[in-house]
């Protein structure tokens, strides 16, 4: 099984990736799902979306847990009945998972792509990237900046919250692979510690609560 890579943030945080090159019936052996989750399942039409669904469940795996040590709550974050913090994400053929003991965290992978240079002014000031030399790393920039503002509404999780007003990622070198960001939202303030990962025209960024 294609365990893509395993990152060690720290003693307490863990990234686990997954490249999807199995068939839908070998990522379902060995899976049992909670009633909730197989009816998830059942509605997905994409055969796409429910290989991404059964590859998370084998991360999770990876991570020392099943299907039933994870809930959902109202807003459809996800939660570790053993109190630890989990998020997941989904991209074509990648899946990825971070797990962390005492902070909360937030996980996102976007595949690369000119697109993101049509939506940019939706949720970040695209003036600030005009130092930038060519379009390729225009579109590798503004794809870890939105990955970054993902990663972070995963983790604060709250109707209303905008990428372009209230999540402030703070400038950075790609080559560093990490930054700061910051949301700021009816008065509360919160900070966090931001890296980027790449690999095959894809982004991974995860996101932990300071």
């Amino acid at each position: 099984m294609p365990l893509y890579k395993t990152i060690t943030v720290t003693s307490l945080v863990k990234v686990y990736i997954w490249k999807i090159e199995e068939s839908e019936e070998e990522l379902s052996e060995n899976i049992e799902l909670t009633d909730h989750c197989q009816s998830r399942f059942n509605g997905m039409k994409s055969v796409m979306h429910r290989k991404g669904f059964m590859s998370i469940r084998h991360l999770m795996a990876e991570a020392g847990y099943t299907d039933f040590d994870l809930f959902y709550d109202d807003a459809g974050k996800p939660h570790l009945r053993d109190g630890k913090f989990i998020s997941i994400t989904h991209s074509h053929h990648f899946t990825g998972i971070i797990v962390a003991d005492k902070d909360e965290v937030g996980i996102d992978i976007e595949m690369q792509r000119d697109k993101i240079l049509k939506i940019a002014h939706k949720f970040t000031p695209i003036e600030e990237y005009r130092t930038l030399a060519n379009a390729d790393a225009l579109i590798r920039k503004l794809t870890m900046v939105w990955g970054a503002k993902e990663s972070l509404y995963k983790i604060y999780s709250t109707h209303g919250l905008s990428f372009l007003q209230h999540i402030d990622v703070h400038d950075f070198s790609m080559e560093e692979e990490k930054t700061t960001a910051e949301i700021l939202y009816q008065g509360d303030s919160s900070t966090y510690d931001v890296f980027f990962e790449e690999f095959e025209d894809f982004t991974c960024v995860y996101a932990i609560k300071k």
